[in-house]
């Protein structure tokens, strides 16, 4: 870990946080991500959507540019949870990106609740993953 170790998660926690914010004073509607995805794809009653389709657009655009700066960025998927996710976000009105960024920085009620949940079911499966695999 180098001394610079912080400059890619804060640039891109402050990134996320700003375009949140413009999507909210341009276009006033939250930048969740799941709500983005289902109006990009026409799937939100609405139609398809440029705007969505342009914000998804550029978080693949720019995971690439940085995948392609740093050169040393490894991905690894083993498992396709795509149904599940989509299920949920869902059922739960919204992914942990529009309850997490841009609902607690509302003080949403909802978003705060939903929030809690995310983090407690996250630490609870990581706390079975690990007793059940042994795994530090």
């Amino acid at each position: 870990m180098t001394d610079l170790s912080f400059v890619w998660p804060l640039s891109g926690g402050l990134l996320i946080g700003l375009s949140a914010a413009l999507y909210l004073l341009l276009d006033g509607r939250i930048a969740g991500i799941s709500g983005l995805a289902a109006s990009a794809f026409g799937w939100s009653g609405n139609g398809m959507s440029s705007l969505g389709a342009g914000f998804l657009g550029g978080i693949l655009a720019g995971a690439a540019f940085a995948m392609a700066w740093i050169r040393h960025a490894e991905v690894i998927v083993s498992a396709s949870p795509v149904l599940l996710v989509g299920y949920g976000t869902r059922l739960g009105s919204g992914c942990t990106s529009g309850h997490g960024v841009c609902g607690l920085g509302r003080l949403s009620p909802r978003s705060i609740v939903a929030t809690i949940l995310f983090m407690a079911a996250a630490a609870c499966t990581v706390f079975v993953k690990r007793l059940l695999t042994g795994s530090p």
